[in-house]
């Protein structure tokens, strides 16, 4: 392995990330799961951790643990069980966590990710069921802390890989396969602004060639990748300065502040003995059998990796664009729908890849939130492959299909923005294009090949934009060239 940039030291990094599953109700009562509820209305004797109460497991946790665990290349532990995680804190009303410790539902997996120096698998440790906590907010203007519990109870899979990745750009990798995964299972829909995926960095530096690791810190519950990319950057900058100070990395609990693009430490770090795990005595042991595990895995649909392989091979696009277009569950859909209905696929492709990310990115707005129906880019896709609208037009159209879903065939006409189909028409209107600018016609002949586009910019502008580009490049040409 690599200096980490040329300082002599390597970097070590694991993940434990939390998804949020995306079942109706919470792991073992009947409370709601949706998000964004009034404080406290999602709350019952159960999840408040009331005297008395007993839980009652959700089918559906179990499934979508073994459907991710199936995808991550995991055993599926077969006879597994809860434990009890025992900590002291305002937002667990139970002073308990119900998690996995011992036997977990998923070990010994991995994904696959393009690493810093070529294909890399990064091993999956255990994936466990658990309950998530409440929310704190803290004000900082009275010093008041407010708790929500509608989060206690919400089913959680919490994801630990080895410490197997070496740079931000390798954890943004894993981050994002286990993020599309984790939607194309419909495990989650991983919205990581409304914490539905959220990841703690275990991270270690150590010099070039030792075989010791260094002494690591946990940087918890970070929601964005951004967020993630520039924590791990100053981190590992903070402890190689450290140590080349002549101090020591301290085994700690980190916060990242992205506002302030600084991190602070919260408390040193805990070990398992610490939360005196045991036994959970009010849920009995699970036994899944083997027909049981097949009919699950028979549920698991086309991932992304087998998605990206076969959009090579069936639509003949790059590896690049098949990769961009299957991050995305929903992408991959509008995709596939849009090419089943105009048999277009490299123009469908361009225009999702090109124009709409365009204005996703310029809104902020991620994949999941487009609206726009396949029908109507398929009408757009037909409308240039006959030749009834140029591609400069099909462009504006589709900014508008993007917003509003318009109907472009509709639209063309009501518009009037066919492209020119009279050859008389253009041939007339070239020629005084030709006339009334000689200086380009004198650049032209003089070798300056360059100044067509200045006359097929000038025939473009006045038939707005109605003509064929392509057509007026190569009349253009054969006039000048006589």
């Amino acid at each position: 392995m690599a200096g980490y940039k040329n300082t002599g030291y390597e970097v070590v990094i694991g993940l434990e990330v939390h998804v949020e599953l995306n079942t109706a109700t919470k792991i073992f009562c009947n409370c709601s799961t949706e998000f964004g509820g009034l404080p406290n209305t999602h709350v019952c004797p159960v999840c408040s951790g009331m005297p008395g109460v007993l839980p009652v497991m959700n089918k559906q946790v179990l499934e979508k643990a073994i459907a991710a665990g199936i995808a991550t290349n995991c055993t599926i532990t077969q006879q597994c069980k809860f434990d009890r995680k025992n900590y002291f804190y305002p937002d667990l009303p139970k002073a308990y966590q119900t998690s996995q410790l011992y036997l977990p539902i998923c070990r010994n997996g991995y994904l696959e990710i393009e690493g810093d120096n070529g294909p890399k698998k990064v091993r999956i440790h255990q994936i466990h069921m658990e309950e998530d906590a409440g929310k704190l907010s803290h004000d900082a203007k009275s010093g008041s802390t407010l708790i929500d519990y509608n989060r206690c109870g919400v089913p959680l899979l919490e994801i630990v890989s080895e410490p197997d990745m070496s740079s931000a750009d390798e954890v943004l990798a894993y981050l994002e396969k286990l993020k599309s995964t984790m939607e194309y299972l419909n495990v989650s829909d991983c919205k990581m602004q409304e914490g539905s995926m959220r990841a703690d960095v275990n991270l270690s530096v150590r010099r070039c060639g030792d075989p010791e690791l260094g002494t690591r810190t946990e940087t918890k519950n970070m929601n964005s990748f951004k967020a993630i990319a520039r924590a791990i950057e100053a981190e590992i900058f903070r402890q190689i300065e450290l140590i080349e100070d002549g101090g020591h990395v301290r085994q700690e609990t980190r916060r990242w502040d992205d506002e302030k693009g600084v991190g602070y430490a919260m408390r040193s770090k805990e070990n398992a003995h610490d939360y005196r795990y045991f036994p959970e005595p009010d849920l009995a042991p699970i036994n899944i059998s083997d027909e049981h595990l097949a009919r699950v895995a028979a549920t698991i649909p086309e991932l992304p990796d087998q998605k990206q392989a076969r959009y090579v091979e069936d639509f003949k696009l790059s590896a690049y664009d098949a990769a961009q277009l299957t991050r995305s569950r929903h992408l991959a859909g509008i995709f596939e729908q849009t090419v089943a209905l105009c048999n277009l696929p490299k123009e469908a492709a361009n225009f999702l890849l090109g124009d709409c990310m365009r204005l996703m990115n310029a809104e902020g707005r991620e994949a999941a939130d487009l609206t726009f129906s396949p029908e109507r880019l398929a009408e757009l896709l037909k409308l240039v492959a006959a030749g009834t609208i140029n591609k400069t037009t099909a462009k504006a159209i589709f900014e508008k299909i993007y917003a509003e879903d318009i109907d472009p065939v509709a639209y063309v006409k009501e518009n009037g923005l066919e492209m020119m189909s009279d050859d008389g028409e253009l041939d007339s209107l070239i020629a005084g294009i030709i006339e009334a600018n000689p200086k380009s016609v004198a650049d032209y002949k003089n070798g300056k090949k360059a100044a067509v586009g200045f006359l097929v910019g000038q025939v473009m502008k006045a038939t707005k934009g109605k003509a064929d580009a392509g057509k007026v490049n190569a009349k253009l040409t054969e006039l000048l060239n006589k």
